[in-house]
């Protein structure tokens, strides 16, 4: 697994939490595949879209029948976001292999992004 992760992130520029933070500051979409029990516990990114993993990529193709309205075109600056930064670079490279160019993920996921300081609201319950 070690080395299938070196080789898919090789392709990816995997962002710091204040890059990703910034990249959405600039239109660029969030998506938060944790599960819920992570939302829960830990809480959520504002403005992030939430979408389970196994949702992934039927929400974000632009062109698909059950896509996100946030889905707009395959040139979307798409981060997306798990809980320490594995499985969000799987996604991202998935998501490039359906035409979202410039997919990629948080490096150290929710768990950098909440140690650096950023936002972070409390999941509704």
């Amino acid at each position: 697994m070690d080395e299938l992760l070196e080789r898919v992130r090789l392709g990816l520029d995997r962002l710091s939490p204040k890059a990703a933070y910034a990249a959405a500051e600039a239109g660029g979409l969030l998506v938060d595949i944790r599960y819920a029990a992570l939302r829960e516990r830990d809480g959520l990114i504002p403005g992030a879209l939430v979408v389970e993993r196994n949702e992934l990529e039927w929400r974000l193709d632009p062109q698909g029948s059950h896509r996100a309205a946030e889905a707009t075109g395959h040139d979307l600056r798409v981060v997306v976001v798990c809980n320490e930064g594995y499985a969000s670079s799987l996604a991202a490279v998935s998501l490039r292999q359906l035409g979202l160019r410039h997919a990629t993920d948080l490096d150290g996921g929710f768990q950098a992004w909440r140690a650096a300081g950023l936002p972070v609201e409390a999941a509704a319950r």
